[in-house]
């Protein structure tokens, strides 16, 4: 089983990004999904969280500026990030719990995506 982000890259202030994160494999179905990042120096922090049934938290940074989605067909979640800045400059990193039926019950795996850079600059 794999995370795979794909979406970052360099963006003008005031600009546009979509991240997304597929979790390949089988055998399993995924709870919560959510969006972290990390400035070099500093401790990763969360972005936004999605659960199974669509609920969504946000950090207070990001808003009205970004969207988090999810396509449970795809096993993907998104992040749209709109009007960007540069304290938006970060290694962003997915999140995904998965579960997995076992004979003695369903368990539970987090799992990271390998990050994917987004650099806000002019």
């Amino acid at each position: 089983v794999q995370l795979q982000a794909s979406g970052g890259g360099l963006v003008q202030p005031g600009g546009s990004l979509r991240l997304s994160c597929a979790a390949s494999g089988s055998g399993f179905s995924i709870n919560n999904m959510g969006w972290y990042r990390q400035i070099p120096g500093k401790q990763r922090e969360l972005v936004a969280t999605i659960t199974s049934g669509g609920s969504t938290k946000y950090a207070d940074s990001v808003k009205g500026r970004f969207t988090i989605s999810r396509d449970n067909a795809r096993n993907t979640v998104y992040l749209q990030m709109n009007s960007l800045n540069p304290e938006d400059t970060a290694v962003y990193y997915c999140n995904a719990y998965l579960l997995f039926p076992q004979v003695s019950g369903t368990k539970e795996y987090r799992y990271w995506g390998q990050g994917t850079l987004v650099t806000v600059s002019s």
